[in-house]
């Protein structure tokens, strides 16, 4: 981790005053003072900030009920962040692992361990993801059997992998995923002539939004999650 990032994670403090302590020579790695705020360091250093030693920060995995308006970017955005609803320092680190766009509510996993975040999106990984969908025309019994044999997106040539749709009332229905095709959901609607109105994502892989989490708030993921996705 560079020096400057590991300084502000681990004593809250701005880029522009990590750079001010590093100038007079308050920080000291293994004894010797440190100047170079982008020097790679690693918890085998010992650190120290005006003679108080830092702790290595740990890697952090949220589990955000991401309400309507936000975006999962860590850049910036006409939209605010989703990182911004969590009010603690180390949350400029996190990242979305598989994002949701605006208008879209329900779980978000954000995490600082990106390789964490790899095993959940990557395309080897079958990680399934749920949604709750409100749809604006009724729906048909037969478009069960089009989800389960695969929906020729426009654009794509390759169908989507099966997917599970389940039928709850005329324009409701619940739909499982095991890929992250962009905007997927939305568009395997689009493609069999309907249009989706409401967009809620219930489940990624064994991890379930908590129903005691109201929109806008956050938790931690317990370790079983974490091991468990």
């Amino acid at each position: 981790m560079r020096l400057d990032r590991l300084l502000s994670h681990s004593s809250g403090l701005s880029r522009n005053q990590v750079k001010v302590f590093l100038h007079n020579g308050d920080v000291l790695i293994d004894g010797l003072p440190a100047r170079n705020s982008g020097l790679q360091v690693s918890a085998h250093n010992r650190i120290t900030l005006e003679g108080v030693e830092l702790v290595w920060p740990r890697d952090y995995y949220v589990m955000l009920h991401k309400p309507v308006g936000y975006v999962c970017s860590t850049e910036e955005s006409s939209h605010p962040l989703v990182a911004s609803l969590i009010a603690h320092n180390w949350a400029s680190g996190l990242h979305s692992a598989g994002r949701l766009d605006a208008d879209t509510t329900g779980l978000v996993l954000l995490t600082t361990d990106g390789a964490w975040s790899h095993a959940v999106t990557s395309p080897r990984r079958v990680c399934a993801k749920v949604y709750l969908v409100g749809v604006k025309h009724p729906l048909q019994p037969e478009l069960v059997q089009r989800f389960a044999d695969g929906v020729v997106l426009k654009d794509d040539a390759v169908p989507t992998k099966p997917a599970r749709l389940e039928l709850l009332d005329p324009v409701t229905a619940r739909v499982t995923v095991h890929e992250g095709r962009y905007h997927q959901v939305r568009r395997m609607f689009a493609a069999c002539g309907n249009r989706v109105e409401t967009l809620h994502r219930e489940a990624i892989g064994n991890i379930k939004l908590d129903a005691e989490l109201p929109a806008g708030q956050w938790r931690e993921l317990t370790p079983e999650e974490v091991a468990n996705v």
